[in-house]
């Protein structure tokens, strides 16, 4: 037969219990906190005014018009409407191509519906990180590990392949328009005028 051995236990102290309940409470907000505190930020997407319908995937081209910003408020990029000879063929709104854009970004555009407008909060990790961006002239014009804001009003969505072929229709269309030109004397000049008969 197996004896167990026997421990005496002391009696714990008058008023002990709570404290224990309190110190583990403390370590548990602790563990909490910190936890919290070394999450990775992420792209906060604060609703303007609410669109309809789907939203775009994260391989599909935007149409949008925005404004960046810096975390002072400093504008370092703006979009401008890109005009068209052929109406309709592409919707308003600069085209971006989601799958060539900042991570964060791309992120926020897909929880966007189109005809909504929004505020991209994005943090430097999802931007332009410890590089930042510089112009053709090497010029600062995103400061490294810089947050960025983005007002964003998105018009319209489609899918890289619809894109490309609408871009192709669009080339063939200016081509056209180019050479109607050429064969009016528009490049070259008028034909030479010819002497008249005597």
């Amino acid at each position: 037969m197996t004896e167990i051995t026997r421990v005496p236990l002391q009696p714990i102290a008058k008023g002990s219990v709570p404290k224990l309940w309190l110190g583990v409470l403390a370590a548990v907000a602790l563990a909490g906190g910190l936890a919290w505190a070394a999450r990775p930020k992420g792209v906060d997407v604060d609703v303007v005014a609410e669109g309809t319908g789907a939203s775009p995937g994260k391989e599909d081209v935007i149409f949008v018009r925005y404004t960046g910003k810096l975390e002072d408020g400093t504008v370092f990029d703006q979009s401008q409407d890109v005009q068209l000879p052929i109406q309709g063929l592409l919707p308003e709104g600069s085209p971006l191509p989601l799958a060539r854009m900042i991570p964060g970004f791309a992120e926020g555009a897909v929880r966007m519906k189109k005809g909504g407008k929004y505020t991209l909060f994005i943090p430097a990790d999802k931007g332009y990180g410890a590089e930042g961006q510089k112009d053709q002239q090497g010029n600062e014009v995103i400061p490294p590990n810089s947050d960025l804001t983005f007002e964003v009003e998105l018009v319209d969505f489609m899918s890289e392949p619809d894109f490309q072929r609408r871009l192709q229709v669009l080339q063939q269309a200016m081509q056209m328009q180019q050479g109607q030109g050429r064969d009016q004397g528009g490049e070259n000049g008028p034909p030479p005028a010819q002497p008249a008969p005597r």
